[in-house]
């Protein structure tokens, strides 16, 4: 719980104190609710799990299906409008901004809903669709649509989303600095 909030302090330099984040972000209560409900749901009480993502989704504004995997220290900031489907996977230190939807396109059995691999950031309003993974420490800008895998260490942008990949930065040694 603490560790969470602390990791939200961290990435967020709107937030100014501990007791902030933990008494007044929606993210992190839908995250401690859907801990609940997750662990209801792997133990088949379908129903009441199911309850207490709803009465989750109503205080929070965030939806997130109690089947959903979600890892350590991930932060919803804002949340308003996020959906995370069933079966989704997230892995730790993810970072998700408001109007977020993990959905899927077909609505077939099995993984039908993206994983989120460690450390990756999904911008405002971005639609993730379909069984895809976005890699590691990767970026997905606002209001993308991804339907395809991203790798890691990547940013994702437009609609449909695209690679934009960046020219790596030569850094010249300098030596013999005289005064």
């Amino acid at each position: 719980m603490f560790a969470s909030a602390k990791s939200i302090l961290k990435r967020d330099p709107a937030a100014h104190s501990l007791l902030t984040v933990l008494l007044t972000y929606p993210g992190l209560h839908a995250l401690w609710y859907h801990r609940l409900a997750h662990w209801l749901y792997k133990h088949h009480l379908f129903l009441l799990a199911e309850i207490i993502s709803r009465w989750s989704t109503k205080r929070n504004g965030i939806v997130i299906s109690p089947g959903a995997q979600i890892g350590k220290r991930v932060f919803i900031d804002h949340g308003i409008g996020v959906v995370i489907g069933e079966t989704a996977i997230i892995e730790d230190d993810v970072t998700i901004l408001h109007g977020v939807t993990l959905g899927s396109r077909q609505s077939h059995h099995g993984q039908r809903h993206p994983k989120i691999k460690r450390g990756s950031f999904i911008g405002a309003h971005a639609q993730v669709l379909g069984n895809i993974t976005i890699g590691s420490n990767s970026k997905i800008g606002a209001n993308a649509v991804v339907l395809q895998d991203i790798p890691d260490n990547s940013t994702a942008v437009g609609n449909p989303a695209y690679i934009v990949k960046a020219k790596p930065v030569k850094i010249k040694k300098i030596t013999n600095i005289h005064w």
